[in-house]
């Protein structure tokens, strides 16, 4: 069977359409529900500051982030947890999304090309923003479910580091397209076997290991970051202008159609 020439774009989720860390935000609010205590809690807002001041990851450490947060919904209805995580979603997720991402994944929607996120987040979640977002669909990490509720387990193994590029290589196979077509989008240089899966690799927001390697293969970069500090010190007229020095910057007119 030929391949066929259909386009996806690819996202990581946290610190490249989110600002911050999806855990943290489900777990601020399941905390707030009643999931959690205060010690619990700790152990997200820890991981969450480590993340963002340094921008690493480690993968144990990760792991055993995920396994707390599929721990406490052990027992729990998925319809329940399908509830709260909507409310998270709105309070906490949505005021988070980088809107210069998102314009970047209409994009390609507005080519009739599929929109995937792949993230570490558990994939509920993962799912509930494509679909509030309009994207095609998410590949994320998976949670046991037996008779309509969590086992507190995991289904394989945490969709983080090189589990994405074999993520997204079974996708292409499932849905017989060429990876070499794609595209790809992150933060983190965790994400560098992501984006040598596919043909067109881009940088958002990214760590300065990550930038170097953008930069020394002439991957296209975006920085969100800076368009809103200037923002906030300069006032909205500031901020577009800054946006629009970054999307038309030399390395991003690189970037292909």
């Amino acid at each position: 069977m030929a391949l066929t020439e259909k386009r996806v774009a690819f996202f990581d989720v946290d610190n490249t359409l989110l600002k911050g860390s999806t855990l943290f935000f489900l777990g601020r609010g399941m905390y707030q529900r009643g999931f959690f205590t205060k010690k619990d809690i700790s152990a997200f807002v820890l991981a969450n500051i480590r993340y963002r001041l340094t921008g690493k990851e480690n993968k144990d450490e990760i792991a055993r982030f995920q396994n707390a947060a599929t721990e406490f919904i052990k027992g729990h209805n998925v319809v329940e947890i399908e509830k709260i995580g909507q409310e998270i979603y709105e309070e906490y997720v949505s005021p988070a999304i980088w809107q210069g991402t998102v314009e970047i994944a209409q994009e390609h929607l507005s080519k009739g090309e599929e929109v995937w996120l792949v993230t570490a987040t558990p994939l509920d979640m993962a799912n509930l923003m494509a679909k509030r977002l309009g994207f095609t669909g998410a590949l994320g990490t998976k949670a046991e479910v037996e008779n309509g509720v969590y086992t507190g387990k995991m289904i394989g193994n945490l969709l983080h580091g090189s589990e994405k590029a074999l993520a997204i290589k079974e996708l292409s196979v499932e849905k017989n397209f060429e990876l070499k077509n794609c595209y790809a989008y992150s933060d983190s240089h965790h994400d560098i076997p992501l984006l040598e899966a596919v043909g067109n690799p881009r940088a958002i927001n990214p760590d300065p290991l990550l930038e170097i390697r953008a930069y020394r293969d002439n991957w296209p970069v975006y920085d969100f970051r800076r368009a809103r500090r200037i923002k906030k010190m300069f006032g909205p007229t500031a901020g577009r202008i800054a946006a629009l020095a970054s999307l038309i910057s030399p390395r991003n007119l690189k970037r292909k159609g």
